[in-house]
């Protein structure tokens, strides 16, 4: 297949509308199933360089899962733990821990279930039966892998009423070293980003703590490729092989710094005793338990404890999370990792991320506050590298 044509572009008023080779060559893909659109191949492509990328950094199964061109959240295939599994909707799911790839998937889709709703997905590895039951059950525009089992094919092709997006993509294939793209009927040429993220990027330590440990290496690398594959500006908070809040696309960084932080204050706090334990109605779909929680957490437009909303969604009214309880909550947790694809220019940064639990920073660094930014760190006892590398996403 040399060329697809599209049903539209971006918007449907973006006519005609294609995917080709310039070169004339074979497309490196193969639809299964489904027609993909062009906001679907933006995402396809992307996401699959960041498994693909993570997965050759890491030495693990990765998935991730894309809105709009950016990632929701990135993850290796380590096990769940119980809560974990709870708050990601997959304690249902047997023999889960049997399947890294499937892991994987689960802590990427589960991170932030409300901006991953009709997402995209890319797995690192071939497809298995386990990942594929997981994909069925969520509101999901496609996947794109460099394989699938036949009993995930199957199991796939039955998604959507049989017009779910399958996309194989071959592993081997190589990008040309020049890309293009047109603005304005004017053309874009840059060599493609292949700057390699590894342990090496961080060993410029600039803090008075030194101590970085094998995991928090894990964390601020999936975070760093997570970013290279995001929208700029862009900030992206990890723990546990996973990325919990990814802040793209803001002009300020420290509204970056802010939005990824909400979104990971939110994923610990799914798995508060709290929220794991909210008396559902067994009639609520997984789409509604999404925004419930996040309402619950977050005290959103509804109330949804309030008398005359509770029993929409509960069996019983249940008790509010206070104030207090976030703030005793989120204050005992630590460890969390924080990387940026440009410096900060401001300590105000580090001040939010600390509300976060994050003890270890990779940034950049070359702003002319690097002392302020360093001296903030200090003040909290993190370890901070400066990578020296810009990773900016357009």
């Amino acid at each position: 297949m040399k060329e697809f044509e599209l049903k539209y572009g971006c918007n449907p008023n973006q006519k005609p509308s294609r995917i080709f080779m310039e070169n004339g060559e074979e497309l490196p893909i193969k639809i299964h199933c489904g027609r993909p659109g062009y906001i679907n191949f933006l995402d396809a492509f992307n996401s699959w360089q960041l498994v693909k990328e993570l997965r050759t950094a890491l030495g693990m199964p990765a998935a991730t899962s894309f809105k709009h061109v950016s990632p929701t959240s990135a993850a290796v295939g380590l096990p769940l733990s119980d809560k974990l599994k709870k708050a990601c909707f997959v304690d249902d799911i047997p023999n889960l821990d049997a399947s890294p790839l499937a892991c994987a998937y689960a802590r990427a889709r589960g991170t932030d279930r409300m901006c991953s709703f009709g997402d995209w997905v890319a797995l690192s590895d071939v497809c298995d039966e386990t990942t594929a039951l997981l994909l069925k059950r969520e509101v999901s525009d496609g996947v794109i892998a460099p394989g699938y089992t036949d009993s995930a094919l199957e199991i796939l092709k039955t998604k959507r009423k049989g017009n779910y997006n399958i996309v194989e993509i071959d592993p081997d294939y190589v990008p040309a070293p020049l890309e293009r793209k047109q603005v304005y009927g004017i053309t874009f040429e840059q060599g493609r980003n292949e700057f390699q993220i590894n342990e090496g990027l961080l060993s410029n330590l600039v803090t008075e703590n030194k101590d970085l440990p094998q995991t928090a290496k894990r964390d601020l690398i999936l975070a760093l490729i997570t970013l290279k594959y995001t929208q700029s500006n862009s900030v992206c908070y990890a723990v546990d092989g996973q990325a919990i809040g990814v802040g793209a696309g803001q002009q300020s960084r420290i509204h970056c710094t802010r939005l990824a932080g909400s979104k990971a204050d939110t994923w610990q706090l799914r798995q508060h005793d709290k929220v794991l334990s909210l008396p559902f109605l067994p009639t609520l779909g997984r789409p509604d338990r999404d925004n419930v929680i996040d309402g619950y957490i977050n005290r959103n437009e509804e109330d949804v404890c309030a008398e005359g909303n509770w029993q929409k969604y509960f069996t019983r009214r249940p008790e509010p999370l206070t104030d207090a309880e976030i703030r005793d909550y989120l204050a005992g947790i630590s460890g969390v990792s924080l990387a940026s694809d440009a410096f900060f220019p401001f300590g105000d940064n580090i001040e939010r991320a600390k509300r976060s639990g994050v003890t270890y920073i990779a940034e950049p660094g070359g702003s002319i506050r690097d002392d302020l930014v360093i001296e903030t760190a200090n003040k909290y006892g993190m370890v901070m590298a400066f990578t020296g590398m810009r990773l900016f996403h357009h």
